[in-house]
């Protein structure tokens, strides 16, 4: 590979290898260096205990692009579903929960109003989260207006705001920045919908119902999800480590080189601009052009160094918000689990517990103060239902998405991770009385593990928190928001940049496209 031609990526997680494959189809040559020993970073399967794999991060998949998957050809590359068009269930302990898929919802104490309210409400969010998705696949307008497109860019953006109509602009505008607890408190009487509908407003931020933003994340959620290139949520055949596999599949097929276990410890810089990377292993590789998957306080302040940085960029790196707030929780069952009221066809959907707002505040309080939730609310899937590829027959997989677990836990999570693992089980046996009989081993993989297993700063699932301050033109900071750093050559393609946190994809292409056009011009 000569110096002129050859493209380094940071990381193989689904964005870094989405960049690949979207460059080496356009003909450049391309080499990924993963730090890890298995490609996939959060979008990973593995065996957690003997007999028992799991999708250790990521575990549903809801906001895979369609077109990445037409233009990568991800089915023909191994991609296979083992389920879709999954709905939610949100549990109650006296068995009379609720069902919803879509704009479709199902439950025995669900009011005639709370039905007709839902299906106004998911119809004005899609529509609200349309103008969301239409950014999501280019990059972020600057808010430079002596630039014509990017002039341009802005006046689109604010036409399609004004195509929402009069009522419906001015709701938008009333809402994208304040907290989904008094949206859903105008709208529904019914405490376990509106405790499911804010879980969805929250899971995987640092934000309460109560919090402002709580509706941009979900309507950042939605955008991701109507751009889909499937019905409903999802499950990967092989767990999500099929999502990554297909990936690097495709850009291996395009010529890119992928290599495991190369960490890679110092971007190094050639006079004012980049000139490859050092690995830990002593080697250096040249190269002109670096991306980095990696979150952007590692990319700029580990791996390139704050000397090479203006101190004001440094500074807004180094504010940028990014400390994990959710922890992952996997169980090796011996059988399947039996929820109160639950019919068995439904065990494999996604079953969330949140059984009212003031429940998910509540447990969001703790973690103001550096405390894990005493009752928690969570994001649950048996995955093994559908794939029995994950475990031998007749026994089962659990993962959840577990909240509130403050990356600095006071007393620190050596001596937490036991005590906090008790009041998940204690939580989840309210609704599954039988399931501490049938454990044959667990794993709780808490911010910290996060961040010291798959190398993000803070064990923060979206590289930093997804909140109007830090999306958008503004995502991961203002210098560094449309994937290109202030460095010549370095350019950023992780979950730290826009659109955000999720198994998308569109980080890894769009950051694909702006490394086509400037390195043309």
């Amino acid at each position: 590979m000569t110096k002129s031609r050859l493209t380094i990526i940071i990381g193989a997680g689904h964005n870094g290898l989405a960049c690949a494959a979207y460059l080496a189809k356009a003909g450049r040559q391309v080499m990924v260096l993963e730090a890890g020993q298995q490609i996939g970073g959060l979008a990973v399967t593995r065996e957690f205990t003997p007999e028992y794999k799991v999708s250790s991060g990521a575990h549903l998949l809801s906001m895979l692009d369609r077109q990445l998957c037409k233009d990568l050809g991800l089915e023909a590359n191994g991609l296979e579903l083992a389920a879709q068009d999954l709905g939610s269930v949100a549990l109650a302990t006296d068995g009379k929960h609720l069902q919803m898929n879509g704009q479709n919802i199902v439950g025995d104490s669900l009011s005639a109003d709370d039905q007709a309210s839902y299906q106004s409400f998911q119809a004005r969010m899609m529509r609200f989260a349309d103008l969301l998705r239409r950014l999501n696949r280019e990059p972020p307008p600057r808010l430079a207006l002596e630039d014509k497109k990017q002039r341009r860019k802005l006046l689109k953006l604010a036409w399609n705001m004004r195509r929402l109509g009069k009522k419906d602009m001015r709701e938008f505008l009333r809402i994208a920045g304040i907290n989904i607890f008094d949206i859903l408190e105008e709208r529904f009487d019914d405490p376990l919908l509106k405790g499911a509908l804010s879980l969805d407003g929250v899971l995987g931020t640092m934000l309460g119902p109560r919090s402002n933003n709580s509706v941009f994340t979900l309507l950042q959620k939605i955008s991701g999800q109507l751009d889909s290139s499937h019905q409903g949520y999802a499950l990967p055949r092989g767990g999500m480590g099929s999502v990554s596999s297909a990936l690097a599949a495709t850009a291996q097929k395009y010529g890119a080189t992928i290599m495991t276990s190369a960490p890679v410890s110092k971007i190094v810089m050639e006079d004012d601009r980049v000139g490859g990377v050092d690995l830990a292993a002593g080697e250096h590789i040249e190269a002109p052009v670096v991306i980095s998957n990696a979150d952007p306080r590692t990319t700029f302040f580990d791996l390139l160094g704050a000397s090479n940085l203006e101190a004001g960029f440094a500074r807004q790196i180094n504010n940028v918000r990014m400390k994990g707030s959710s922890a992952k929780l996997h169980l090796a069952l011996n059988g399947l689990p039996e929820f109160t009221g639950l019919d068995k066809e439904l065990l494999g959907s996604r079953l969330l517990i949140a059984p009212d707002m003031e429940f998910v505040e509540l447990a969001f309080n703790h973690a103001k103060y550096g405390e894990f939730s005493e009752q928690p609310v969570m994001e649950i899937s048996i995955p093994t239902i559908h794939d029995d590829s994950l475990a031998s027959e007749g026994k089962h997989v659990l993962s959840a998405v577990v909240q509130y677990a403050p990356y600095d836990l006071k007393g620190g999570w050596e001596s937490g991770r036991r005590r906090f693992e008790d009041r998940i089980m204690d939580v989840l046996s309210r609704y599954a009385p039988g399931i501490r009989s049938q454990l044959v081993d667990s794993e709780l993989l808490t911010p910290e593990d996060i961040e010291r297993n798959f190398r993000v700063t803070g064990g923060h699932w979206h590289h930093g928190e997804l909140a109007l301050d830090q999306a958008l033109m503004l995502r991961p900071v203002p210098g560094a928001a449309q994937y290109a750093s202030p460095v010549p050559g370095l350019y950023l393609c992780g979950a730290g940049a826009h659109p955000g946190g999720g198994v998308m994809g569109h980080a890894g292409r769009n950051a694909a496209r702006v490394v086509l056009k400037q390195e043309k011009d």
